[in-house]
Order: structure tokens, then sequence, then C-alpha cells
């Protein structure tokens, strides 16, 4: 029991190490598929994850033979783990074969690979689930419950550190969005004073100038700002339609 309870908080912490500025994904699931198969009575393990668009994806497994039931289930959209990301529930089979009505080619395909019982639980925080650990055994039983508890406490661990990931990077995106309209802005003022003075115009005209400008020419404002500041553009070009003499009726 000691050696049990070792090894299962060493690998709460080497969940923990990985979720540090930076970190990968890809490595956390491998760690969380090892360790399923390490603590759990389980012969392998895999994980499909949802990317942006809600698709599932296997971005994990302990074994070659895991991973290729993995990609079975997302391409015939059948099996315990398609399932459990669906309903955002445990699937627990103790006898793949007396479920072969409900799911009969991934049993079949589940049967080929060796696999006889199967656990699936979702990578779930309150009403969000972003995908489903599957916990493969070779043979027939249940999971006790204690071991139950344990993976979906590892399951809820990555969880938590991958929508942690997905917030900071969807926040940097935002910062990044919000810098670069700031230092356009920026280059757009000062695109302008450099209009106003060489074209005498005020700020309001000289803006309406180097709008147009862009838009006639399928530019972004931005960059034709840019061009004007950094003088790849010359004021009187920029100034031409707005100088030239409109036609008298």
């Amino acid at each position: 029991m000691a050696i049990r309870e070792g090894r299962v908080a060493q690998a709460f912490v080497e969940l923990a190490d990985t979720l540090v500025d930076d970190y990968d994904v890809a490595d956390l699931l491998h760690t969380l598929a090892e360790q399923c198969v390490r603590l759990l009575d389980a012969a392998a393990a895999g994980l499909l994850l949802a990317d942006q668009r809600g698709s599932l994806q296997v971005l994990a497994s302990s074994s070659e033979g895991a991973r290729l039931l993995e990609l079975f289930q997302l391409q015939t959209e059948e099996g315990p783990c398609v399932e459990c990301f669906h309903t955002q529930a445990p699937v627990l089979v103790a006898d793949i074969a007396a479920q072969s009505h409900r799911w009969p080619q991934f049993a079949a395909a589940a049967s080929r690979e060796g696999f006889v019982s199967v656990h699936a639980l979702p990578l779930r925080l309150r009403t969000q689930t972003i995908g489903a650990l599957n916990l493969f055994g070779r043979e027939r039983g249940a999971l006790s419950e204690e071991d139950l508890r344990l993976g979906q406490a590892l399951a809820d661990t990555a969880t938590i550190g991958i929508l942690q990931e997905r917030a900071i990077h969807h926040r940097e995106i935002l910062v990044e969005q919000l810098q670069t309209a700031l230092n356009s802005r920026v280059i757009i003022e000062q695109a302008k004073g450099v209009l106003a003075t060489v074209g005498n115009l005020d700020m309001g005209a000289a803006f309406i100038v180097l709008r147009t400008y862009a838009r006639n020419h399928s530019a972004r404002l931005s960059e034709v700002a840019r061009d004007l500041v950094e003088r790849d553009l010359d004021a009187t070009t920029v100034l031409a339609g707005h100088l030239a003499p409109r036609p008298t009726i």
C-alpha cells in the first residue's frame, strides 16, 4: 500500500511538473497515459482531445494498439470513448464482447487488438468536457472504485492544465492583438501628421486622404501609414489624388 501511495504521489508530481510556462500539452497527455497504465488495472491507455472545432483527435496513447483502436473509434464514430465525450459521463465496460450489439465494429476491432474490457473517463471540468481517457484491459472485469476515483482524479488534473494553457494562450492572443492595434494607431497618427504638414491639411482631412489611398490600393491602413513614416512612400504620392484639380461641370 505504501509503495502504491508513493507511486500515486509521484504521478501527480510528474503531472504538476508539466504545468509550467510553455509546457507541452502532448507531453502532459502522454504522461497521463503512462501513469494510468502504471497505477491502474489497465493494459493500455489512450486519450482523445477535442480541437477548437469540437472534433476529437487522438493525442496520446501508451501503445500502438491503443492508438489504432482510438483512431478506429473516430473513423466509425462508435465506441465508449466517443460516447463518453458526448455524454460527459464515464462509460464502464467490464466485457466488451457482451456489448457487441452496442458497438459492433468497435467490439470486433478491440478483439483483434486483444482488449476485452474498457473504461472511458471524461476530461471534464464542471460543465465543460474537452476529451476522454480510455483504459483498455486484457482481462474481463470492472475497475475497483478506488482505481476509478484515481483515474478520474488524474484526468481532472490534466483537464485543469489544458484549460489553463488555453486560457493563457487566449489572453496572449488578445494582448497581442490589442498591442498591435495600439502600435498601429501611433503609426497612423504620425502618418496623418506627415500628410497634414506636406499637404497643408487639418488632421481630419489628412486621415481621409490616408484611408482613401489605402483603400484605392487595396492596402492595409497601418501598412500605408508605416511606409509614409519610414519614407518608403512619398507623401506627395499619397496626396496626389487629393490635390489633383477636380473636373468642372
